[in-house]
């Protein structure tokens, strides 16, 4: 039920939300979100080397992960939120989350490489004037720019880099 509840108001959202989107040149921009879903020791390493790329760029990045039920958060070292966060009616009580999607970032990367219902929700409230993620039918209300990837983490970091970067 909480699904079908957060799923209505993700449609909501991207009704809603009016930020007005585009890309900017990827050596002018300056702050970049990161947001993913917790799987297992190899994407958390992924992710870790990825900021640090982008940071060797010049960007200010902020990360806000997902974290499903028995997974381990690797080292603590990202904000994120849960389903305990969302409430029956699918309103995410998350300050951290919140704060993340409010943040008007020049690109938001999203690192899965299938959609999450939950993150689905922060994409469509986020105020990021750009958001990255993989192409999958039915996801082009959530992103400005999508790669088609095969369907592995590190594939698609190094699509969205190499595609970001060329953007002028």
């Amino acid at each position: 039920m909480k699904l079908s509840f957060l799923k209505s108001r993700t449609s909501r959202q991207l009704r809603k939300n009016s930020t007005q989107r585009g890309s900017i040149a990827y050596k002018k921009a300056q702050a970049v979100g990161i947001i993913f879903t917790v799987a297992d020791r190899q994407k958390h390493d992924q992710v870790k080397e990825f900021i640090h790329k982008l940071e060797q760029d010049g960007k200010k990045v902020h990360v806000m992960s997902f974290l499903p039920e028995k997974r381990e958060n690797h080292e603590f070292l990202f904000d994120f939120f849960t389903a305990k966060d969302v409430s029956f009616w699918g309103k995410i009580n998350s300050q951290q989350a919140i704060t993340f999607c409010e943040t008007t970032f020049d690109y938001l990367y999203y690192l899965d490489t299938d959609p999450n219902p939950y993150i689905m929700y922060l994409l469509a409230r986020s105020r990021a004037k750009c958001r990255v993620g993989r192409f999958w039918i039915n996801g082009e209300p959530y992103f400005e720019l999508m790669i088609d990837s095969p369907a592995n983490t590190r594939n698609l970091i190094d699509g969205i880099y190499n595609y970001s970067t060329q953007l002028k």
